[in-house]
């Protein structure tokens, strides 16, 4: 850094010193938490100007390269053809996938009897019975049993599904959502149980599209709720990545103009 750059960041230093709230700049506030990511206290006036703490730690753009004004110091220029991402700020109850091994499917080249079918049912009504007790270990060995005897019912899966979803293991619910969806490409309760679960791994895209098809199929209260959730997540994943396009092409159309401007005529 050459001395006036040298000096200028002094200057700087001396203004936070005697001003703190100089750093509740949103323009800088890139370099507040900067110092807060090596351990520095920064006093509640240097947020005094945000309503929300916005999680970046990189220069995002040409603009953030500029002076900070008021004889601030220059932030040294990164790689001009490199771009950090910064993180987004996403809501929502998620929970770690879960590894168990995969739970038993029925095989679909059975024949189902009518003996069979009433079998299934009744073992469906138990396993009614004990999520109703909240007994859901014993609601999915019965429900296991009804799908063992009709393996043909995508009701049975997506029963399964949504207890599995209860359980917090949304990798099984998925397993269970794809087999009803196989025997019925129109199975609400396979998509809402599918965008539920995807919704617990924080694949919030994934998770829109299957409860907006739910919906679609067979609207309720519950598939609106997560929704609700979900779509505030969906917006700030989209604006992000419209940014980052955005900066990239901008990036590559400066390369171009430079290499045109420097390349013999």
């Amino acid at each position: 850094m050459d001395e006036s750059k040298l000096n200028q960041l002094k200057h700087f230093v001396e203004q936070c010193k005697s001003d703190p709230s100089i750093l509740s700049d949103p323009s800088i506030s890139f370099f507040r938490e900067y110092l807060e990511s090596l351990g520095a206290k920064v006093p509640p006036s240097a947020y005094k100007n945000e309503d929300t703490k916005a999680k970046s730690y990189v220069v995002e753009s040409d603009d953030d390269m500029e002076d900070l004004g008021g004889g601030q110091a220059n932030i040294e220029e990164e790689d001009e053809d490199e771009i950090i991402e910064s993180d987004i700020e996403l809501e929502g109850e998620t929970v770690e996938p879960d590894n168990d091994p995969p739970q038993k499917m029925g095989d679909p080249n059975v024949e189902v009897t009518e003996e069979n079918r009433d079998s299934s049912q009744l073992a469906k009504v138990k396993a009614m019975e004990a999520i109703s007790d909240g007994k859901l270990e014993e609601a999915i060995e019965n429900l296991t049993e009804a799908i063992l005897l009709n393996p043909t019912s995508a009701i049975m899966y997506g029963t399964r599904a949504s207890v599995y979803i209860k359980m917090k293991k949304p990798n099984a619910a998925i397993r269970d959502a794809n087999a009803a969806l196989e025997i019925n490409p129109d199975s609400a309760k396979g998509y809402k149980s599918r965008g539920i679960a995807r919704a617990l791994l924080g694949q919030w895209e994934e998770a829109a599209k299957d409860l907006h098809v739910a919906s679609n199929i067979d609207y309720d209260e519950e598939i609106n709720a997560v929704l609700k959730k979900v779509e505030p997540n969906v917006h700030k994943i989209e604006e992000h990545r419209r940014k980052y396009d955005r900066l990239r092409k901008e990036r590559e159309e400066k390369k171009v103009e430079r290499e045109r401007q420097l390349s013999p005529c």
